[in-house]
């Protein structure tokens, strides 16, 4: 974890274990756990075919036809409040649902996200130019191609800090632990409860490989979506 450690203000996570009993994650040796709207690994998901019509000219966002999930990512935010993960085979996509109570408890939110990039980061001079404090990442605004969005994340004048998320990822070949250090932008579309998320992540894998993801996303309703 080296220099990422030290630059971030970041402490060693601590180990995970599929072994206790009490773990809410599962692993590749067990069967995919049903969350949020019947969502799960192996899964398929069909959108509503109006979406494209709905939001034509207010997002970029693009609506996939029916995907399939390969993988599933659970974030425990404290407080019985979880986020829930899923990746497309199509790894153009993803899906996030906000719940609280249980993983699969009360849906707050459904956000689809379509990635815009994904940067491998090899020096902490690289890093602090695209997403540390010679970047603009973190600022009150960001422009991303002639459009702006607002901070949704830390209260500060300027530049705030990134997010920690502890993600636990599970595929059908593995399970693992990333390390995420995020901050999400938004503006309104328009449309009622349709919101235009923007979200940087600077990952870490458990090999240590640092990254930087961009995601563009649209809030959805949990009547847009139908697992197969």
């Amino acid at each position: 974890m080296g220099w990422f450690k030290q630059l971030m203000g970041l402490e060693a996570p601590a180990p995970s274990s599929n072994s206790n009993p009490n773990s809410k994650w599962t692993d590749n040796h067990t069967a995919p756990v049903v969350g949020p709207l019947g969502l799960a690994q192996g899964k398929g998901v069909m959108f509503d075919s109006t979406l494209k019509l709905l939001l034509d000219e207010k997002t970029t966002v693009t609506i996939p036809g029916s995907q399939q999930i390969w993988s599933v990512g659970h974030v425990d935010l404290g407080q019985s409040t979880w986020l829930s993960r899923y990746y497309m085979n199509d790894e153009d996509y993803w899906l996030q649902v906000h719940t609280t109570g249980e993983i699969d408890g009360q849906v707050e939110s459904v956000i689809l996200f379509n990635y815009l990039s994904y940067v491998t980061i090899t020096s902490e001079a690289e890093l602090r130019r695209l997403a540390g404090p010679q970047s603009l990442i973190g600022m009150p605004t960001y422009t991303h191609n002639g459009v702006e969005y607002t901070r949704e994340w830390g209260t500060e004048e300027g530049q705030t800090e990134l997010v920690p998320l502890s993600e636990h990822v599970s595929n059908p070949d593995e399970s693992y632990t990333i390390e995420h250090r995020s901050m999400l932008y938004a503006r309104d579309t328009g449309l009622t409860d349709r919101r235009e998320l923007l979200l940087f992540s600077v990952e870490e894998d458990a090999q240590g490989t640092i990254s930087l993801s961009t995601s563009l996303g649209i809030s959805l309703y949990t009547t847009d979506l139908n697992s197969l």
